[in-house]
C-alpha cells in the first residue's frame, strides 16, 4: 500500500483575499471537488477511493479532526486528497477561482438554530453565489442537514438563483450513508433532508 505522508495531505492557507492555485496543490490533472465540514474523513476517503482520477479538497474546523483524517488518508495511502483548516465561508468567497470545482458537498453544517445567531451560518446570500461561481458548468451543489428550518432557508436560496437547477437525480440513495453524523441521526430516527442543484451549462 502507498505510505503518503501527513505533509503532503495538510496544506497551509495563507488568511488572504487573493485567489489560490488550488489544482496546483495537487501531483496531476483532474476534476476537482470540495467537502466543506470532513469530520472524521469518512465521505471523503470513500469518494477519493473510488474515484482515482479526480481530486479532493476538504476543509475541517476542528484540529484534532482535521488531524484524524489526514491520518486516516496516510494509512490508507489516499493521494488524491488535501485537507485545510480555515473557514470556509471566507476561502469559498475569497480564495477560490471561478469554475474550478466539479463538485461541492456539504453535510450537515451547522444551523445556529437561535435566530439571532443565523448570520452565522454558512448558507448566506453572498456564499452561495461564490459557490456557484466556482463550480464549472454543470458543477454539483450537494447539501444534506437533519434541521427542517435550516433545509427550508437553504432550498430557498438556492432557488433564487438562476443560475442553478435542481438535480434531484444526482442525491445519492438514502441507503448509503455519507457522515458519522447521518449513521447517528438516522439510528435516532430522526429525518435527513437532501438537495443537489447544478450549475446552468
Amino acid at each position: 500500500m502507498l505510505v503518503v505522508r501527513l505533509e503532503r495531505i495538510i496544506v497551509q492557507v495563507p488568511v488572504s483575499r487573493d485567489r489560490l492555485d488550488v489544482a496546483g496543490w495537487f501531483d496531476r490533472p483532474g476534476p476537482l471537488e470540495l467537502e466543506i465540514g470532513v469530520g472524521k474523513g469518512g465521505f471523503l476517503l470513500r469518494r477519493a477511493r473510488k474515484n482515482p482520477a479526480g481530486n479532493f479538497l476538504g476543509i475541517e474546523w476542528a484540529n484534532k479532526y482535521l488531524r484524524y483524517a489526514a491520518d486516516r488518508m496516510a494509512r490508507w495511502g489516499v493521494d488524491n486528497v488535501r485537507l485545510l483548516r480555515t473557514d470556509a465561508r471566507h476561502f469559498v468567497t475569497h480564495n477560490l477561482s471561478p469554475a474550478c470545482l466539479a463538485a461541492i458537498h456539504v453535510f450537515h453544517p451547522d444551523p445556529w438554530p437561535k435566530r439571532r445567531h443565523h448570520k452565522r451560518r454558512l448558507f448566506q446570500p453572498p456564499f452561495v453565489a461564490a459557490a456557484a461561481e466556482a463550480l464549472t458548468a454543470g458543477g454539483l451543489l450537494y447539501v444534506q442537514t437533519d434541521h427542517t428550518e435550516y433545509f427550508e432557508a437553504i432550498r430557498n436560496l438556492l432557488a433564487a438563483r438562476p443560475d442553478l437547477v435542481p438535480a434531484d437525480n444526482d442525491i445519492e440513495p438514502a441507503e448509503a450513508p455519507r457522515t458519522n453524523y447521518e449513521i447517528k441521526y438516522r439510528r435516532e430516527g430522526r429525518p435527513i433532508y437532501r438537495i443537489a442543484v447544478r450549475k446552468r451549462g
